[in-house]
């Protein structure tokens, strides 16, 4: 809700400005921080923890598309994405173009005690992650000239929109919605974009039948490190200010992503006999994913549960995609990270409240129960999920007919390194 609150604050509205022109020396120099740890999220977290995941032929691939959104994702946020997303609002829908060319950004403007840049700077890295995510679902298949049209597209028709739904005082967060960090804004929408990306291109070559490891666990885990630590930024700076909520939403996000994996790395050993290092990386993202809505409205018991409920169900939801269904989301992005913020903007109803005793959270609206809370939420998943799916696959559908979206089977064979980019990964 305080990004709501501030997003209302930059749009000049008399309510906030008049006690939100002065800049506070401890908030901004917390978002700073905050800014550059979720810039690390992607770069280098998310670059090496896919980039592990992936066949030895595709890891230079994958550090390029990660790299690569990074930069169009911040151009376009700067030229008129954070405009759609944080500009003047008409109609609910998306912002006007008010504020396109950060033209209404000065070095001396301050909203709600940091200075807008740093505001729309904050905003920017959660548009470079977001699409960024979506790589697992179609990683080792697609073009890279198509991943760079659907990415930047993507970020303009889908992501910006549903920020503005949220977060710029949309529809969505004028329903009381409740998404402290982005569960629908950034989980939802990267995870139903990868579900629909992997049946769209259609699977690898060789899958189900054909085992495709990761090529470089400690490569991976080290990218999860730094995920993690990421993700401080991600939750705790989504207070927007260094006070009791950023600290507890810090908290709540640590004791998820711990719980996860202890329930992740739990299911695996029951099943196999023995712990895996990939369940214990793959239970911390569903942790971090899940708590990630609910972080700034449960307390540390509501945070153990949903820890632990996202590393049950988003085990079952990789299960289910892949050996059921035969979804060839590469590296998990839907059962991780769209089931995770599925069930935590669901979860944040409940937790939220403060009548459950030790599982607590800081309270629901006033007059709201939780089911009333749990229709919003559940309206909010919905929308979203719907909205994404549509547009994704129009996108696709579109883009395919431009470039070829996947590359040829002998590319595919041969490795996306070297046939896309004339490079190796490894020189041994």
């Amino acid at each position: 809700m305080t990004r709501l609150f501030l997003a209302v604050a930059l749009l000049g509205l008399p309510c906030l400005s008049f006690a939100e022109d002065v800049l506070d020396g401890g908030n901004t120099a917390w978002i700073l921080t905050a800014t550059a740890l979720v810039l690390m999220m992607t770069l280098p977290g998310l670059s090496l923890f896919y980039g592990g995941l992936v066949r030895s032929k595709n890891v230079l691939s994958v550090l390029m598309q990660c790299f690569a959104i990074a930069c169009i994702a911040s151009v376009l946020w700067l030229l008129f994405g954070y405009s759609i997303a944080f500009g003047e609002v008409t109609h609910g829908f998306f912002g006007g173009l008010d504020q396109a060319f950060f033209k209404a950004i000065s070095e001396d403007s301050v909203s709600g005690g940091i200075p807008t840049s740093l505001f729309a700077l904050f905003q920017m890295t959660f548009a470079i992650i977001t699409p960024a995510l979506i790589i697992g679902g179609f990683a080792e298949r697609m073009r890279f000239s198509a991943m760079f049209l659907f990415s930047a597209v993507w970020l303009i028709l889908v992501y910006a929109p549903i920020t503005h739904w949220v977060w710029g005082g949309g529809w969505l967060g004028e329903m009381g919605l409740l998404d402290f960090a982005g569960g629908t804004v950034v989980h939802v929408t990267a995870g139903v974009a990868a579900l629909v990306a992997a049946i769209v291109l259609g699977p690898r070559k060789g899958f189900p039948h054909q085992a495709m490891p990761p090529h470089n666990l400690t490569m991976t885990v080290c990218g999860a490190g730094m995920l993690w630590v990421g993700w401080f930024g991600f939750n705790g700076g989504s207070a927007l200010a260094a006070n009791g909520d950023a600290a507890m939403a810090m908290t709540v996000t640590h004791i998820s992503a711990a719980a996860g994996s202890i329930a992740w790395m739990a299911m695996e050993w029951i099943k196999y006999g023995k712990p895996s290092v990939l369940g214990i990386v793959t239970g911390m993202v569903a942790g971090l994913g899940t708590i990630t809505p609910a972080s700034g409205f449960v307390g540390p018991m509501g945070a153990l549960v949903i820890g632990l409920s996202a590393g049950v169900i988003c085990y079952y939801a990789t299960h289910l995609i892949k050996r059921k269904w035969h979804i060839d989301d590469s590296l998990d992005v839907f059962p991780v990270h769209g089931v995770g913020g599925i069930l935590g903007t669901l979860l944040a109803a409940v937790f939220a409240s403060s009548e459950l005793g030790i599982f607590s959270g800081q309270g629901l609206a006033e007059g709201v129960t939780i089911g009333d809370q749990f229709v919003v939420q559940a309206i909010g998943v919905a929308s979203t999920f719907a909205y994404t799916a549509v547009v994704t696959f129009i996108l696709l559908k579109v883009i395919g007919v431009m470039v070829p979206l996947r590359v040829s089977e002998e590319e595919e064979t041969q490795g996306l390194d070297l046939t896309l980019h004339d490079e190796r990964g490894y020189d041994l």
